[in-house]
């Protein structure tokens, strides 16, 4: 990571807080040592205080559409997106039993961590050029995250008038930690698959599966 951040323009001489920023606490219940939670604390406010101020200065919006704004770009959804960008997810360190779900809740808080890094070691100024070079061509290209699939595509097929339905096709792991993967087809056609810890939400990941294919077609 440390090498991706130079690419980046980023110099991370702190080897070791980086580690922690990439560290779940699945892997340091193994292993010893910190995880990224305390990091990732710090990393949400900078965050926020990095999109709340590029709102405010490059928007004529009032408070509450700037809130609206703010919370779809710094979603788990959209977090997740940036740090695939930037390939984070193959650094992050988990335990054996974490090693098959590295979720997107894990990527978006990792990615609040290591931000709070920068943070840290070069100051806010870095830290909002790091943070705006990955968010800004999403704003400005008006991505939408944290969006409601379900009823888009539910639209979508009650204009051409398919039938729609969703079904699970696995279901895996303890009580506690279950995952679900579902199956969303149109007029009995598989157009999308989605994972998740609730059926509701791997619902929501089918939906924009096939919502996504189907715009492309």
């Amino acid at each position: 990571m440390k090498e991706k951040l130079k690419s980046l323009g980023i110099n991370i001489k702190n080897e070791v807080l980086l580690e922690t920023a990439l560290t779940h606490s699945s892997y340091s219940n193994e292993k010893g040592g910190e995880n990224y939670e305390r990091l990732e604390f710090l990393g949400d406010a900078v965050l926020e205080l990095i999109s709340s101020e590029y709102l405010f200065l490059n928007t004529k919006d009032n408070e509450g559409n700037m809130s609206k704004i703010r919370a779809s770009y710094v979603c788990e959804e959209a977090l997740a997106t940036y740090a695939e960008d930037i390939d984070l997810k193959k650094y992050i360190l988990v335990g054996h039993g974490q090693e098959k779900d590295v979720n997107d809740t894990i990527v978006a808080d990792v990615f609040e961590s290591v931000l709070a890094v920068i943070y840290l070691e070069q100051g806010l100024e870095v830290a909002k050029n790091y943070t705006l070079n990955l968010i800004k061509p999403y704003i400005e290209k008006k991505v939408r995250f944290n969006y409601d699939y379900k009823s888009l595509l539910q639209e979508m097929v009650q204009t051409d008038k398919k039938s729609l339905e969703y079904l699970v096709t696995k279901e895996e792991g303890p009580a506690h930690n279950r995952t679900f993967t579902i199956e969303v087809q149109i007029n009995g056609m598989i157009y999308g698959r989605g994972v998740g810890h609730s059926k509701k939400e791997a619902e929501q990941k089918a939906a924009k599966d096939a919502y996504q294919k189907s715009c492309k077609k």
